[in-house]
């Protein structure tokens, strides 16, 4: 990881291992609450690994705080300036490309706000998100292939979609140019399982 990866990795095992702590939780309570393994969480939390979005999006949720808290101090102000260059990249091409969050807001419904760049022939493949997720992808510049299920969509620059988050969905660059999209995710209702099954214990 480079300098800026591994500050990044150490700020999010950081608030991890707040947050799971603040529950009152062990290892092994996130880890089967996030869907991940122990040694995963060990590691997040150590700052010794640049979890995928996936796994970020499993802790975050699981511990009802959504992906933009574990990136970002807490705020306790009316607005927050993210500037240039200074957004959390959470994922990273083999070719350069990727995907910085940019933006986001607290629980319990979250909306994140992300800049992706795909270099020619890279690919991010997702997992379906909680239950109710959707997303908004506006292309800014280049060809961006959207798969969402079973369904394709090739996108040109100045071209938008919504769609469904919380079904398996891909993007890809199939050219030999870069592509820029904006993407917008709401995922209504972040830890309001969590939230029930403490009420009801």
């Amino acid at each position: 990881m480079d300098e800026g990866a591994e500050s990044l990795a150490r700020a999010i095992g950081a608030r991890v291992k707040q947050e799971r702590k603040s529950r009152g939780w062990t290892l092994d309570q996130l880890a089967v609450s996030a869907g991940v393994s122990r040694r995963m969480v060990v590691n997040v939390e150590q700052g010794s690994v640049n979890p995928s979005v996936g796994t970020l999006l499993r802790l975050s949720d699981a511990l009802g705080v959504g992906l933009p808290a574990l990136v970002q101090p807490p705020n306790p102000l009316a607005a927050k300036l993210t500037p240039r260059g200074e957004g959390a990249v959470l994922w990273t091409g083999e070719q350069g490309g990727q995907g910085v969050l940019v933006a986001g807001t607290e629980p319990p419904d979250v909306v994140e706000l992300w800049d992706w760049t795909l270099a020619a022939g890279e690919q991010h493949a997702s997992g379906p998100h909680s239950d109710g997720t959707r997303e908004l992808l506006h292309v800014q510049g280049g060809t961006v292939v959207v798969t969402v299920g079973n369904d394709s969509f090739e996108l040109q620059a100045g071209d938008a979609l919504s769609f469904r988050g919380d079904i398996a969905h891909a993007y890809a660059n199939t050219t030999a140019d870069s592509a820029r999209f904006s993407l917008t995710v709401f995922e209504p209702g972040v830890g309001a399982a969590h939230r029930t099954e403490s009420r009801n214990a």
